[in-house]
């Protein structure tokens, strides 16, 4: 049953920022005949001539251009170089495999002002945990296809292998998002110089594919962020975007203007969407704000005794669709992020584990079964480790997480302000709890040691702080 209010709880979040929109914007296809998806084919195009610049040019930025076939393709120019944080993490690979080539690292991680890509973000790359169909993440996006494809007799073409590497007119300008929005700045986002950026939401592909003459289709993807460290949150996950154009011949005769016809339809739809992966559950919608569409929703569940916030979504705003060509249209759009909706549907208790290549997570799943509960293989010990300073005007916590993140990687399960406080000096104390475990193995004292005193000198260096 659909309602339009509760008090009994508020919402619950598993994977939702502070900073951002929780919705997951800033948030098995029936098999028939292959079609070659042209857009698959042109993005693929795109990424090789990504690639060709880099094997074939010096050091540099990326800056984008558009390629003969109306796709971003990339080139470089130089750039001078400058003192940046660096990972004391091992990096598994020097080289990502993008559109069948093998790319450096150095293209994407450099020592430049505008750059604030991290090593550890750069082995997140390519590794595309939504494709895999034995992962929760897989089987999640493929029950949506599966809702879709038989409620819309496939009307919605499929886009799951967009290069996250855009520009910043598409993962901002182009959906609306305000200049002085605080996803544009370098705290939240990562910058690979001041124009090209890994993307924040999948929405970044909207406006080019609208332009295409796409007009129902779902993009998946994953999106990289700079945020805190704990259960529910991580620089890396993965969203899935939908939308749907519709024409005045399809809304003349309904007695509605077309802003309405859409908002119903989208409900509709997302309603059915619901029921498909939870089952027959409580819903209500909360109009919300989001800058590319009006109006807009929050689509919440009553699940497992508390509300859910299951995605965000709206009327695309006028402008958008004029932008692509579409002047006499009107389209919803929604994003969803599916490490929310997996950590629930399955079970999980840490965002960490859809990274983990260990056999006893990895074998719990099995395509096309959505919802099996996760079996925890074992509880590691945790281990505190408190660190305070003085903290500077130039002080933020996701430099702060960036950096615990660069020495422990994902030993690092949460940081947290446990304490601070201002003397008579003005000048203004934090303590931070770091609580370090392994989802896979017992931590030696000694391991967590060094990582807290490399941790200590990474902050005092970089960040300019005073230890106390």
């Amino acid at each position: 049953m659909l309602v339009s209010g509760d008090s009994r709880s508020t919402p619950f979040n598993p994977v939702c920022t502070s900073r951002r929109e929780c919705s997951g914007w800033i948030i098995s296809r029936k098999k028939k005949k292959k079609k070659k998806n042209p857009v698959v084919h042109l993005t693929t195009m795109a990424a090789l001539t990504f690639a060709h610049h880099i094997l074939l040019s010096k050091p540099s930025f990326l800056h984008s251009t558009k390629s003969a076939h109306g796709f971003t393709t990339f080139v470089f120019v130089s750039s001078p170089l400058i003192r940046r944080h660096k990972s004391t993490q091992p990096i598994a690979s020097s080289l990502l495999e993008l559109g069948g080539i093998q790319i450096s690292k150095q293209d994407v991680v450099k020592d430049v002002p505008t750059n604030n890509v991290p090593d550890l973000i750069f082995t997140k790359l390519g590794l595309q945990l939504h494709r895999r169909d034995n992962h929760p993440l897989g089987i999640l996006k493929n029950a949506i296809y599966e809702y879709f494809d038989t409620n819309y007799n496939n009307q919605f073409l499929k886009f799951d292998d967009l290069c996250p590497i855009v520009t910043t007119k598409q993962n901002f300008d182009d959906v609306l998002v305000p200049a002085d929005h605080v996803s544009r700045s370098y705290n939240d986002t990562y910058y690979i110089d001041a124009e090209t950026v890994l993307r924040c939401h999948t929405s970044a592909h909207q406006a080019e594919l609208l332009t295409k003459g796409y007009t129902n289709f779902l993009v998946t993807g994953d999106v990289y962020r700079r945020d805190s460290i704990d259960s529910t949150h991580y620089p890396v996950f993965h969203q899935m975007e939908g939308v749907r154009m519709f024409s005045p011949n399809d809304w003349n005769d309904s007695g509605k203007d077309g802003t309405s016809y859409a908002a119903d339809d989208l409900k509709a739809c997302l309603e059915g969407l619901a029921r498909h992966l939870f089952g027959a559950v409580e819903m209500r919608w909360v109009d919300t704000y989001f800058p590319f569409t009006n109006p807009s929703f929050e689509l919440e569940i009553y699940f497992q005794e508390k509300w859910l916030e299951v995605l965000g979504c709206g009327v695309m705003e006028q402008e958008i669709l004029k932008r692509g060509g579409k002047t006499d249209n009107v389209a919803w759009a929604f994003g969803l992020g599916l490490e929310r909706l997996a950590m629930v549907l399955f079970d999980i208790p840490d965002i960490r584990l859809f990274w983990s290549t260990d056999k006893r997570f990895t074998s719990q799943f099995t395509k096309g079964q959505l919802g099996i509960k996760f079996k925890p293989f074992s509880k590691y010990p945790p281990c505190y480790k408190d660190m305070s300073f003085w903290i500077n005007d130039s002080f933020t916590e996701n430099n702060l997480c960036e950096i615990v993140r660069g020495v422990a990687g994902d030993l690092a399960e949460e940081v947290q302000l446990i304490d601070n406080f201002t003397n008579k000096k003005g000048m203004t104390s934090h303590c931070y709890r770091i609580t370090y475990r392994s989802m896979e193995r017992s931590l030696t004292d000694k391991e967590i040691n060094e990582l807290q005193w490399n941790v200590r000198d990474q902050v005092q260096r970089q960040m300019n702080v005073e230890l106390r």
